[in-house]
């Protein structure tokens, strides 16, 4: 994959992150890993030449930019499908290609909070909080990515390429499940429901008795079963009040109370052994400190150092997801430490030369 950044405004992303590690934030370090970054000046007539000499041999182009901006810059896809029938576009922005939203700028921020997705977060009657991390940017990389795999498919049968438009707001609107059939049908507008689902239970957070959280989730009638037996308690299997999903959402409150109660007499480590043995859903909520000594993320090649030339050090970071059986991924380098660090490979690869470059650098073009 090669990246593009301007050559006088090089990606924020360098410089975001929560703290600095040797004068570094690390949010570079994991994002932009695998990746060869170039330097080019979309705006300029050569800079656009070079685009679109890439774009004769690639695969697939992804652009973030506001709608319309590529074709400000004769880069819309009339000018790439022209070069390369077969490429793909993807195209990831705050509302997506068309409707009367589009021209405005968007956030993952406002994406969360416009789809829907940010007011079932939360507990009733608070201010809805969003995650610590930016939800709707990933899920809308994720759902680029799956259109990509259904256009490669698409090309693999027919030869033809086509755009991929994908909205942030609409990435988090798809995880909202049955909200709107509910008001669709019944009029009901879900609400936030804390730590959890109106409805499912148990299945929510409990404190232990060390002072742990952890998540019991035994909603489905077989595994309720075994957390009574598991609590010694096997008659509530049979309580008309809990024998049944429906009859167990109905009495969510007292049952987050037995079951809560149950788990706060006890250190979490045994309640994890306990509920393991007997085949009930659990798990501990972890902070990073508890994720990177993990036995299971260890196992699975989940937490792998990235060496990062900027700090020239390793710095731990997550694993590739998914694992492949027959072309397992890895790291090759943690994200690039300068702008246009590829830029001799890549354009070297375009057939130019160190003379060409140094007079591309010279007028700002790369």
């Amino acid at each position: 994959m090669v990246k593009i950044e301007s050559p006088e405004r090089p990606d924020p992303l360098r410089d975001w992150g929560q703290a600095a590690y040797r004068g570094h934030r690390l949010w570079w370090t994991s994002h932009a890993r695998n990746k060869r970054c170039i330097t080019l000046d979309l705006r300029s007539e050569r800079g656009r030449e070079l685009l679109l000499r890439m774009v004769e041999s690639a695969d697939v182009v992804i652009e973030n930019f506001r709608p319309g901006t590529l074709e400000r810059w004769n880069l819309g896809w009339e000018e790439l499908s022209a070069r390369n029938p077969r490429v793909i576009l993807a195209r990831v922005s705050g509302y997506g290609q068309t409707g009367p939203y589009a021209h405005k700028p968007g956030y993952a921020s406002v994406a969360e909070a416009l789809s829907g997705l940010r007011s079932i977060n939360g507990y009733p009657g608070q201010a809805p909080p969003r995650q610590a991390v930016s939800l709707g940017d990933s899920l809308a990389g994720m759902f680029a990515a799956q259109g990509v795999l259904a256009a490669l498919h698409h090309r693999h049968r027919t030869g033809e390429g086509q755009v991929v438009d994908v909205a942030l707001t609409e990435s988090c609107f798809a995880l909202l499940e049955s909200t709107v059939a509910e008001y669709d049908r019944l009029g009901r507008v879900r609400q936030p429901g804390g730590t959890r689902l109106d409805g499912i239970a148990p299945s929510n957070v409990y404190r232990t008795g060390d002072g742990r959280w952890l998540v019991v989730a035994a909603n489905q009638d077989t595994v309720f079963r075994r957390l009574a037996i598991a609590m010694g308690t096997p008659e509530l299997a049979d309580d008309p009040r809990y024998a049944t999903h429906v009859a167990r959402g109905e009495h969510q409150d007292e049952l987050d109370e037995l079951v809560g109660k149950w788990v706060s007499e006890r250190p979490a480590a045994e309640v994890a052994a306990i509920l393991d043995a007997a085949g009930v859903v659990c798990g501990p909520i972890s902070t990073a400190a508890e994720l990177v000594t993990d036995p299971q993320l260890r196992a699975r090649g989940m937490l792998v150092p990235h060496h990062d030339e900027r700090v020239d050090d390793d710095v731990l970071g997550p694993g590739v997801v998914p694992v492949f059986s027959a072309t397992p991924g890895r790291i090759r380098w943690a994200g690039p430490p300068r702008p246009g660090h590829h830029n001799d490979e890549v354009y070297g690869e375009l057939g130019l030369t160190a003379a060409d470059l140094d007079a591309l650098a010279s007028d700002h073009v790369i």
